[in-house]
């Protein structure tokens, strides 16, 4: 599951339609479980964002990481637990959080 990006009162949020196939629409509260659907479609637009603005994601701590997997660079990132740029071909780490987000992380982010 993604790391929920805002949490504000639904109240504050503005409703919006949008038209799932039933069998998304199944499969997303399966995933979702006690967190709701709605909540995670929400995540996964907020890391879509992030990923594709200049806009960091929230950070991290490092009690948050649960495995790391080795991994290199495709493209521009940012160290979730410090904010350190990550440059395309550079080595970096996948950190998966309690939650089942996956973060990139620098290679040194993390204690040993």
């Amino acid at each position: 599951m993604l790391t929920t990006f805002r949490q504000m009162p639904t109240t504050d949020m503005q409703v919006t339609s949008i038209r799932l196939e039933r069998e998304l629409k199944e499969r997303l509260k399966e995933l979702a479980g006690q967190q709701g659907y709605q909540a995670l479609i929400r995540d996964v637009l907020w890391s879509y964002v992030h990923q594709r603005s200049s806009t960091p994601p929230s950070q991290c701590s490092e009690t948050d990481i649960c495995a790391s997997i080795t991994a290199t660079a495709q493209q521009a990132q940012r160290c979730a637990l410090t904010g350190q740029s990550i440059s395309p071909q550079d080595p970096m780490l996948l950190g998966v959080t309690t939650q089942g987000t996956i973060v990139p992380l620098s290679p040194e982010s993390l204690s040993r």
